[in-house]
């Protein structure tokens, strides 16, 4: 895994020095030919801290729709459908896509190909329910704030966002991906329009340990 992981950095630093900071996804999806071993965060079931959160929150999703962000191979989308979310997932690369469509083949999940930085117009406020974990740390901090501004936009009037994120304080050095979030940058969604709800930062239960946010923004 961890030949894996130096891998991927010097992959993702190299598309990111070349200003081709999204595209490096689609290459080590398309490499991995869907063997999961191949890429450090897929586990091929969802994401821990966001099954605690719909768990202790009693969250029921019906009649209420919900978005994705960097889906990945979709279990985390797949969790919300379960959920009784009408779920919508979105990854930048196509093969990821490809291969949820093939994971989840009768799933009710929209999987779309799509890029944070440049999404549908369509999509603008329209989810009751927004879910990001893992993207917005993957992306150079050049990029945050347009990831970030897009991120909120999904949020309709009333709707919630919700942000799981590692996490660092501002003075320890960088050097991603990921590229930890600071809690004064997650804060930026509430310049964006959003009102912020609950806060957590804590350790979570991998070996070894990683610090983490997860947040809970609001549109009024």
């Amino acid at each position: 895994m961890s030949e894996n992981l130096s891998y991927l950095r010097q992959l993702a630093r190299e598309y990111v020095a070349e200003n081709k900071a999204t595209e490096w996804f689609e290459v080590l999806y398309s490499q991995a030919q869907q063997d999961p071993t191949l890429l450090p965060w897929a586990h091929l079931q969802p994401n821990p801290n966001l099954t605690e959160w719909l768990q202790s929150n009693s969250i029921s999703g019906s009649g209420k729709t919900a978005l994705v962000i960097g889906c990945g191979l979709g279990d985390d989308a797949e969790e919300l459908c379960n959920y009784g979310f009408e779920v919508v997932a979105f990854d930048v690369a196509p093969s990821a896509i490809e291969w949820c469509q093939q994971r989840f083949s009768s799933s009710s999940v929209d999987y779309a190909i799509a890029d944070l930085l440049h999404p549908p117009m369509s999509w603008y406020r329209s989810f009751d329910f927004v879910f990001e974990s893992y993207t917005l740390q993957a992306l150079p901090l050049e990029l945050r704030l347009a990831a970030m501004q897009s991120t909120a936009d999904f949020v309709a009037p009333g709707g919630m966002l919700l942000i799981i994120a590692r996490s660092r304080n501002e003075e320890e050095e960088l050097s991603g991906p990921p590229w930890p979030l600071t809690e004064a940058e997650v804060m930026e969604f509430t310049r964006l329009g959003l009102a912020s709800d609950r806060f957590e930062e804590y350790w979570d239960k991998e070996t070894p340990p990683v610090r983490r946010f997860r947040i809970t923004f609001k549109r009024p």
